[in-house]
């Protein structure tokens, strides 16, 4: 097949794949720049960016100038797009997407919650939106929510699966049959829900599949069946320019099928991730102290979790992953070697002209 390039808004790429946003401190400058310098769109997750010192005194302006550092470092590397992932439950939403759009950033990503007042937070049109969804009925809320409230549809919508890795938009009991909430599934009727809004606004609404997409062959499915593009994220941790420590790449070499599991986060969503001596001894032992300064997700009931999640993801992204969490996709354990972002890419593009 011929690779169809991807729009959204005004943003054109040639090649239809976003790198998905990953945190804590996994896709930051160097990986989305790389994907953007290869002709697609680079994503960096916004999630616990800031000085762990620094944030125990005002989290908020500790997350804020991090973000900034971020966004201009990544400007310095490329001139392709870049997006930003804000998690909409975040305490501090609405400061990432004003500094996001402040830094002259043109597309956000939110998901890990309905970020329904999204819209009320960027006054620029230029801005592209696109909200995270798993189900037809949370996309046909978002968008009836925007087109009532802020006259305003998304500009796109990243649809994600049941195999994707990190905190998922399903219940525990719908994981244990993914195959019926597969995307061959749920991208007809999501394309059925954005129909009425593509026609009210004259404009198409491109929708983005995710989750479990590894290989081109993958890509070429999700087109066949409608998806205007993919995004992809496992994929990308085991490149040069992914801006984890290499502990936390090996422990995706070292992954087994059966080493991948569905964890219960303190945030009250499940996740997926790989198995280590830290969520055996957090099985053990039931709950870990915990002493939180700043309380970063809103969900997050300090006095009931189990342990906390940020610390867990940092010491992770830093090289400590036998201490901390280790989220990933489905498929990670098919990873068998580190490689270049170009590298990546090229060989997802043959793979799909191939199919």
């Amino acid at each position: 097949m011929k690779v169809p390039e991807l729009h959204i808004g005004n943003i054109n790429v040639k090649i239809p794949i976003i790198q998905g946003g990953m945190g804590v401190r996994v896709s930051l400058s160097s990986l989305a720049a790389a994907v953007a310098n290869e002709g697609g769109i680079g994503t960096i997750a916004s999630v616990g960016l800031g000085d762990v010192e620094k944030s125990k005194q005002n989290f908020e302006r500790a997350s804020r100038e991090a973000l900034e550092q971020v966004i201009r470092r990544t400007k310095q590397l490329t001139n392709g797009p870049i997006a930003v992932n804000i998690m909409a439950a975040l305490s501090n939403f609405n400061d990432l997407v004003k500094t996001s759009v402040r830094e002259g950033i043109k597309i956000i990503v939110s998901g890990a919650g309905l970020p329904l007042k999204l819209p009320r937070e960027v006054a620029d049109d230029s801005v592209n939106l696109l909200p995270i969804v798993s189900s037809g009925r949370a996309a046909k809320l978002i968008l009836r929510t925007w087109d009532k409230r802020f006259e305003k549809t998304a500009d796109g919508i990243i649809l994600e699966g049941p195999l994707a890795g990190g905190h998922l938009g399903f219940s525990y009991e719908q994981l244990q049959n993914p195959e019926q909430h597969s995307l061959e599934k749920l991208l007809p009727e999501i394309l059925e829900v954005i129909k009425p809004f593509e026609d009210s606004y004259g404009k198409k609404i491109p929708v983005i599949a995710a989750g479990g997409i590894f290989y081109g062959k993958d890509i070429a499915r999700m087109l066949k069946l409608g998806a205007s593009g993919v995004q992809m994220a496992t994929r990308f941790v085991c490149t040069e320019e992914c801006d984890v420590a290499r502990e936390f790449k090996q422990a995706y070499l070292n992954a087994k099928a059966g080493d991948i599991k569905i964890i219960k986060s303190p945030v009250g969503m499940p996740a997926r991730a790989i198995e280590n001596k830290f969520l055996k001894t957090l099985e053990l032992r039931g709950k870990l102290p915990i002493r939180c300064y700043y309380r970063c997700l809103t969900a997050c009931k300090v006095s009931k979790a189990h342990y906390c999640i940020a610390k867990r993801l940092v010491n992770s992204c830093e090289g400590r992953t036998e201490e901390g969490v280790v989220f990933c996709g489905s498929n990670a354990h098919l990873i068998n070697k580190i490689v270049t972002v170009k590298e990546l890419i090229a060989e997802l593009v043959a793979e799909m002209e191939a199919a």
